[in-house]
């Protein structure tokens, strides 16, 4: 993706099934749990760079021990600040009393990250600031253990000022209203509701007030609080959470918008938001880890039995598609296999798009993460040139000479490294102009592989969200080849909507495929379509989110996806470019084609899978027409 965007963030679980002296000598290790931790978050930073968290639960310590340990950071490397916070200390006790390294129980009463439970989080903030008090996990707490609460999530509510009120109703006053709190203390509320309601049955048959935290903890039941504290969320979520006495849990939202797995064995449970890292972490085959299905939580009970059950009906999953075609790691297989169909859809327009000349056609991708994508469209590519060779040697009918083969092999896909990020560019400017400079070196070319003013330029992005980057860098640095035709071609469809489930894609006027339909609207006169559609998103403000629907579709209607990618060419192409310029994107037919089983397509087709996405996307018209440069959630 050319243009960064924030986005998602990513849970890890690790709860030891077996007593730490088992790792020890399995294992050679003591803080077994805590190195699996610190590897699943290792392996999912691409899920969260703004800061990064980690919990941990330490089973049947005494009255007057610390129990529950927490450290986050919002450094540059906030991973390797906490992890080496937690390792130094080790290294310290190594250097200086070696022989403690061996004593369980000594490292479990007196280092703070040896337990039996832990809770990490990576965090991109989509929304409020980055101090490290909105770093997860987030606790809440209480001198009763099973009242005490950890927790971190991968998840956005749109409906959050509904879920305030109720928490209000519910006799709370909560000093902060993101949604983060909200989910926190509405959990919160329904565990202290079944402490109470567990203590006053246990106070009636005469067990005393020290005997009844272990009675609760035995009949403490998770999944009916769970499903009284998500009634009325709407949005995309996988949360994760740690009690006190040692329960844990994960759940996924109805529609399975975010992703979640999990692997389970006799020593260790592990839950992630992506499945490669859980293979790496514990290096066990691919079959024997399980998503989370949408609508279930899997808990883990303190006596180290677990359940993976429905807490509510789960809907049509609409998984998120966007996941597969850029935020997820590519290495999991089926990710790999399905950004490589994605690029391979792509062939036949592209192919229309030079006139089937290859022989004046270099390709190349732009950025890094559109590598697999442009294998895929190389590969059909090449099976497109074997084709046509054949078919040219075929039609000599034996009259092929050595010359002439020479001639029908040169027919060869030429693909090149066209372009390089270069690293991160600073200086003191005063002007705009100077700044467009500097912007416009972000990326490095490589000079005399495309021939002046006679070969195409055919260059991969996994995705256009905004255009900036295309604009102010990419197409600029580009020119400076003389290409005779620059073609930008994304392996995703147009971005039309904004999202509102995690990822920051929230204002309308910032899509270039927005832009580009409201200026085709000027021009055609037709403009009276906005005010349209303004006047109904008006109308719906009012209204239960379960009775508004998505009047901004219209904006699109008047026009074809072509139509729209051509206007979308000239926006991204400066004054000072000489060269032609043209985008091709993804068709949504093929998306689903090479993604079939995550429909979740929102942000394209403006279809969203739960009812607050459409008061989203009005609220979002409504501050695009108003001038209102903010989120709509």
């Amino acid at each position: 993706m050319s243009d960064p965007i924030k986005h998602e963030c990513g849970i890890a679980l690790v709860r030891l099934l077996k007593p730490l002296e088992y790792y020890q000598g399995k294992y050679g290790s003591t803080f077994y749990g805590l190195q699996k931790l610190h590897l699943l978050m290792q392996k999912q930073h691409n899920r969260g760079q703004d800061g990064a968290g980690m919990a941990c639960v330490k089973f049947d310590l005494p009255p007057g021990e610390k129990y529950i340990n927490r450290i986050r950071s919002n450094s540059a490397t906030p991973i390797k600040t906490i992890f080496s916070k937690v390792f130094d200390e080790l290294e310290t006790i190594r250097q200086q009393h070696p022989k403690r390294l061996d004593d369980v129980m000594w490292l479990k009463n007196n280092v703070a990250f040896i337990g039996e439970l832990f809770l990490g989080h990576l965090r991109y903030g989509t929304y409020g600031g980055n101090n490290v008090k909105n770093l997860h996990p987030l606790k809440r707490a209480n001198n009763w253990k099973t009242r005490n609460l950890l927790l971190a999530g991968n998840f956005n509510m749109t409906n959050n000022d509904e879920l305030l009120e109720h928490l209000i109703g519910l006799g709370q006053y909560p000093q902060e209203t993101s949604d983060t709190i909200t989910v926190l203390e509405k959990i919160g509320h329904f565990l202290d509701e079944e402490n109470e309601r567990l203590y006053r049955k246990l106070k009636k048959i005469g067990i005393s007030k020290k005997e009844a935290t272990d009675e609760i903890i035995n009949k403490l039941d998770l999944l009916p609080i769970l499903r009284e504290s998500a009634k009325r969320w709407d949005g995309g979520y996988v949360i994760s959470g740690l009690l006190g006495h040692g329960d844990a849990f994960v759940m996924r939202d109805p529609v399975g918008i975010r992703p979640a797995f999990y692997y389970a064995d006799d020593e260790i449970v592990v839950a992630a938001s992506e499945r490669p890292v859980i293979q790496t972490a514990l290096n066990v085959p691919i079959e024997e880890i399980h998503e989370l299905e949408p609508a279930h939580a899997l808990i883990i009970r303190k006596n180290g039995k677990f359940i993976n059950e429905a807490f509510m009906e789960p809907m049509p999953k609409r998984a998120c598609s966007f996941e597969r075609i850029y935020f997820s790691r590519g290495t999991d297989k089926d990710i790999y296999l399905e950004r490589k169909m994605l690029g391979k859809l792509l062939v036949n327009p592209v192919l229309e798009a030079i006139n089937y000349d290859l022989k004046n056609t270099v390709f190349s991708y732009i950025p890094n993460t559109a590598s697999v994508a442009f294998q895929g469209l190389v590969e059909q590519l090449n099976l497109f040139t074997d084709e046509r060779m054949e078919e040219k040697i075929l039609a000599e009918q034996g009259n092929l000479t050595k010359e002439r083969l020479s001639v029908i092999f040169s027919d060869r896909l030429r693909v090149e490294t066209i372009a390089v990020k270069d690293a991160k560019l600073r200086t003191f400017i005063i002007t705009d102009k100077q700044r467009d400079d500097l912007v416009a070196h972000v990326y490095d070319v490589t000079y005399g592989v495309v021939r002046n003013h006679v070969d195409t330029l055919v260059v991969l992005d996994d995705s256009i969200v905004r255009g900036t980057t295309l604009k102010q860098s990419i197409i600029r640095i580009l020119d400076r080849l003389h290409p005779k035709k620059i073609i930008i071609v994304s392996s995703a469809p147009q971005i039309r909507y904004p999202d509102c489930y995690g990822i920051d894609m929230a204002r309308l006027g910032d899509f270039v495929a927005f832009r580009a339909t409201i200026e085709l609207l000027k021009e055609h006169h037709i403009e009276n379509i906005i005010n349209k559609v303004y006047a109904k998103a008006k109308a719906q403000e009012s209204l239960p989110k379960e009775q508004v629907t998505n009047p901004v579709k219209e904006i699109y209607k008047p026009f074809t996806p072509q139509q729209i990618s051509d206007k979308i060419a000239q926006l991204v192409t400066s004054p000072e470019v000489e060269t032609e310029v043209a985008v091709i994107y993804q068709s949504i037919e093929n998306l689903h084609k090479a993604i079939p089983h995550h429909k979740g397509d929102w942000y394209f087709t403006g279809d969203y899978p739960t009812p607050g996405g459409n008061k989203v996307v009005n609220q979002a018209f409504i501050n695009y027409v108003e001038g209102r440069n903010e989120r709509a959630y």
